[in-house]
């Protein structure tokens, strides 16, 4: 029972509790979506939003059908990052995402409210109710990857998402100080419980490339990817650079521009993960 999920659907256990209800919310008409990767970590100020977008990225200059659900509802920025300021359509029951320029499609908060710099003043069941909204009443059409930017911690709204959305696998965002290790292995711990593939470990503001020399300077210590990633058992690590040029083209919602070739190994491992590779073909 230590490592029960909640989702007795997956579970071979014959305990007390157990039934056939599946906690996982289906899809709306209209929408099919091949394989849901989720963006974590267990703090936030890391740059789970920045990973996300990234990945999301690289995989439409793959060919693939991309999209983001943005699932961190009190802290938003997916949509500026792609330039994205108009809001969401729908009818009865229904949403329809916005696309941005590179024709990924994405869904957030911020695509609903009135003024971008609304706040979103609610208690977590609301919230957590609004990012399965954003899974089952968005019409997403098809899609092969779908990213989600989660909000930070391991609370209610991450758990929602564990058990409620299908997730392939989870990519886990830290930065180099010390006191992350504990944080990751709460992130990690979190996934591995919810029983869901691990399939990198990106540290983002890992170094700091001097425009004059090309020494790489770490800013906030040494790297910590590759230790932690052997300590966790992750095999597919990354390091992001602290880049101005990255951040400009965010803040000008131009990051579909951006480098994303330090996440070539986590996107490789995306494509080639047991849980995912065989729905791309």
């Amino acid at each position: 029972m230590a490592d029960c999920t909640h989702d007795c659907s997956t579970c071979s256990s014959n305990c007390g509790t157990r039934s056939k209800q599946s906690f996982i919310k289906p899809l709306g008409k209209g929408s099919k979506v091949k394989r849901v990767i989720a963006v974590a970590s267990g703090k936030g100020g890391v740059g789970k939003s920045l990973t996300a977008a990234l990945l999301a990225v690289r995989a439409g200059a793959r060919g693939y059908r991309t999209a983001i659900l943005d699932a961190d509802v009190t802290g938003p920025s997916i949509p500026k990052m792609f330039g994205v300021h108009e809001l969401a359509t729908g009818e009865e029951n229904k949403i329809y995402p916005v696309c941005a320029k590179n024709g990924l499609k994405l869904m957030s908060m911020n695509c609903l409210l009135e003024h971008e710099d609304d706040p979103v003043v609610w208690r977590g069941s609301l919230i957590a109710g609004a990012c399965l909204q954003f899974w089952t009443d968005v019409v997403w059409g098809d899609v092969d990857l779908m990213f989600i930017d989660m909000p930070p911690g391991t609370g209610d709204v991450p758990l929602s998402v564990f058990q409620s959305i299908p997730l392939s696998g989870v990519v886990v965002v830290m930065t180099p100080q010390d006191l992350v290790e504990t944080i990751v292995g709460k992130a990690v711990n979190m996934a591995r419980l919810m029983n869901v593939p691990i399939l990198g470990l990106v540290e983002n503001m890992s170094y700091l490339k001097c425009p004059c020399c090309g020494k790489e300077i770490e800013l906030f210590g040494p790297s910590k990817a590759e230790a932690l990633g052997k300590k966790f058992g992750v095999s597919a690590t990354a390091r992001m650079p602290l880049d101005p040029a990255v951040a400009k083209l965010s803040d000008e919602g131009r990051i579909f521009e951006a480098d994303t070739d330090p996440l070539a190994e986590i996107f490789l491992q995306i494509e080639q993960s047991r849980e995912i590779k065989d729905y791309l073909k």
